[in-house]
């Protein structure tokens, strides 16, 4: 004949269920976050892009792919630290891929442009694709020769997929530009052309995935 429990096993017991289903749904919230890093020029029109895209957590204005360490903008806006502006996209991938993620990228910028974007020239200010896994990289791969292949653009799609290195991330004044400053970032992405440029370049497409803002 089985025991019943004592009413301090019963209390136990029950503080082991729970804990056991707490630890469960941490790990699950822990599982659900991926991170893609995209250099589309401008961070801030980038950042504020995937802030409004659903299943995107997080974004980062940031710096990677140079030498130099602890870089700051006057360094990286010189062009002499390798670096590009760039964004980490903290995402939930049940509620969106990487491979849309991709999509929504390409759609936001013109990865033909090897010089820069629209306004912002230079080094700092070119497309890329920084993978963090082997996974990512063969995505980014397929994805970038199913556009290449689709005949959408004229010309070549020239952003590259590069191994991410660290990633550092802006300085505080540069995190939610958009939101703190929306005039003068409306301005900005106004005169530096960047919306007039990606609906010349894609058309119906532009900005697809990305909720009105």
């Amino acid at each position: 004949m089985q025991k019943p429990y004592s009413p301090f096993l019963k209390v136990l017991v029950a503080i082991t269920t729970i804990m056991g289903g707490a630890f469960g749904l941490t790990t699950q919230a822990v599982a659900a976050e991926d991170t893609a890093i995209f250099a589309g020029g401008c961070f801030w029109c980038v950042e504020s892009d995937f802030d409004h895209v659903p299943g995107v957590l997080k974004t980062t204005s940031g710096y990677i792919g140079g030498e130099t360490p602890n870089p700051t903008y006057e360094i990286v806006s010189a062009g002499s630290s390798g670096h590009l502006e760039a964004v980490e996209i903290v995402f939930d991938p049940d509620k969106v891929s990487y491979a849309k993620l991709l999509d929504i990228f390409w759609r936001s910028v013109d990865p033909t442009d090897d010089g820069g974007q629209f306004c912002d020239r230079g080094e700092s200010y070119k497309t890329a694709i920084f993978v963090t896994s082997d996974t990512q990289k063969s995505t980014a791969e397929n994805s970038k020769a199913a556009l290449s292949a689709s005949g959408l653009l004229s010309d070549p799609v020239v952003t590259p997929i590069r191994t991410a290195t660290k990633f550092y991330p802006a300085e505080d004044y540069h995190q939610n530009y958009a939101e703190i400053n929306p005039i003068r970032y409306s301005f900005y992405r106004l005169t530096c052309g960047r919306d007039a440029g990606v609906e010349a370049l894609w058309g119906d497409q532009a900005h697809s995935g990305i909720m009105d803002h």
